[in-house]
Order: structure tokens, then C-alpha cells, then sequence
């Protein structure tokens, strides 16, 4: 949960357009400047992120991107499904990682979501290599329950704070970016079930809402292309 943050709500608005329209994300940081949102349309009370969300355009759809997830070679980021509720439970003192009882659970409708879109990957013969997910249990749950495995990655977790500091996203992008660059295995997808934070410091797009995923393309070279995102029913209708 970051859509609030003090330190992603003033990321430049380059970087944001950046991460939806260029064909390449570099690794490399980018200087996050401060701009004031104009307060005279609903679209400028979106936060960078949100409005980077809300403005991507799949460069891949329908078939097309149907037969190059079958082919394989491409990381799909989920954020978690659907929660019971949504609060920032890393920055609750009593919030334990081996403890699910004390994180936010995958609801009813999150733990359907999750099922709706393992079946889906298998009945369209999308491969799947690596599952890894963050080590919170709404994260690995989902994963389980869509692909049957995962393996946990502390990379993906949140930072234990509501609000960041312009140094904190930049911790959480240094950590993210070796996985969302690793190029799978040939044939194969990798799967990455995580948070919403954790993604929108990488790229500047805050993922919305839960349960949506980026289809993204590693170069070789320590980049990658955003080439679609999907809502947790689109998978079944590729």
C-alpha cells in the first residue's frame, strides 16, 4: 500500500511517463523532483503512479501476446490479490512475517482470483518456470494457490514503513531490479507475486488494483520492456 507516500507522490512525472511509454527501463535511478499536482481535475489528484497506472498502453494484447507468453522468455509481476483489507500492516509493530495471523489475508474473492488465474495459465499453455513471491503470506499464498509453488524472496518485502524517504525507494528499486531483469529460462515464464510498493519503486507505476500483473520483457542487458498489463479475469479471455 504506497499510493499515499510522501517520497513516490513527488517522483518526477518523467519517470513515470517513462516507465509506461519507453521501450527500455533502465537500471539506473532517476533524480525525483517536486511537482505540485494542479488541483482543478480528477486526473491531477492521482498521484504519478497512479496516473502512470492509469495511462499505460499494452505495446502487446489479445493473440499477439498470448503467443509470445507461450514462447516464454518474460517476468509477469503480480501484486497480490484481492486482500481483506488493505493498510500498510508492514509498519504495525506486531506484524510478524511467520505469523499469518497478523498480516493481511487474501480474502474470499482474492483466494478465487488466485485459482481463476493458475487455471487459466494452464489452459492456455502459458509456461512457468521460477515462482517467487515475497515473504509475506498474502503474497506466497497466492502463488501456491495459482501455481502450486514459490519460493520466497526478501527482496520483494516491503520496507517496515508507511511513508519513504527518497532513499528508501531507492533501496527497495536496487533490490527489486536483479529479479525483474533476470532473463528466464528458455521456454519458460517467470512468475513474481509481490506488492504494490515494491513495483512502483522500480518503475514509477503504482499497480492497480490488486491482483493485476505486468508482463515485462528483460533485454539481457540490465533492462527491460513493459510490454502489457492485465486484470486478474483478463488472463482467462487472452
Amino acid at each position: 500500500m504506497g499510493k499515499g507516500w510522501s517520497a513516490i507522490g513527488i517522483m518526477t512525472t518523467v519517470l513515470a511517463i517513462a516507465a509506461c511509454s519507453n521501450s527500455e527501463i533502465p537500471p539506473t535511478a532517476q533524480t525525483p523532483t517536486t511537482q505540485a499536482p494542479a488541483e482543478s481535475s480528477p486526473a491531477a489528484e492521482m498521484s504519478p503512479g497512479e496516473k502512470a497506472n492509469a495511462e499505460f498502453q499494452d505495446k502487446l494484447s489479445g493473440p499477439e501476446l498470448l503467443q509470445a507468453l507461450q514462447a516464454g522468455g518474460h517476468i509477469i509481476y503480480f501484486r497480490h490479490a484481492q486482500t481483506d483489507k488493505d493498510y500498510a500492516d508492514q509498519a504495525d509493530k506486531n506484524m510478524r512475517l511467520e505469523d499469518c495471523e497478523t498480516q493481511r489475508k487474501l480474502s474470499a474473492v482474492g483466494i478465487q482470483q488466485a485459482k481463476d488465474i493458475g487455471a487459466a495459465f494452464q489452459a492456455k499453455n502459458i509456461p512457468v518456470g521460477e515462482v517467487v513471491a515475497s515473504q509475506y503470506c498474502r503474497a506466497w499464498q497466492h502463488a501456491d494457490l495459482a501455481f502450486g509453488r514459490h519460493q520466497k524472496d526478501a527482496r520483494l518485502n516491503f520496507l517496515p514503513f508507511e511513508e519513504y524517504s527518497e532513499a528508501q525507494v531507492q533501496e527497495m528499486k536496487d533490490k527489486v531490479m536483479p529479479l525483474l531483469t533476470a532473463v528466464p529460462a528458455s521456454g519458460q515464464n517467470t512468475v513474481i507475486v509481490g506488492h504494490d510498493d515494491i513495483f512502483e519503486a522500480a518503475t514509477g507505476i503504482y499497480p492497480d488494483p490488486q491482483g493485476i500483473a505486468y508482463v515485462l520483457t528483460p533485454n539481457g542487458q540490465g533492462g527491460f520492456t513493459l510490454q502489457a498489463n492485465l486484470l486478474p479475469a483478463e488472463w482467462g479471455s487472452l
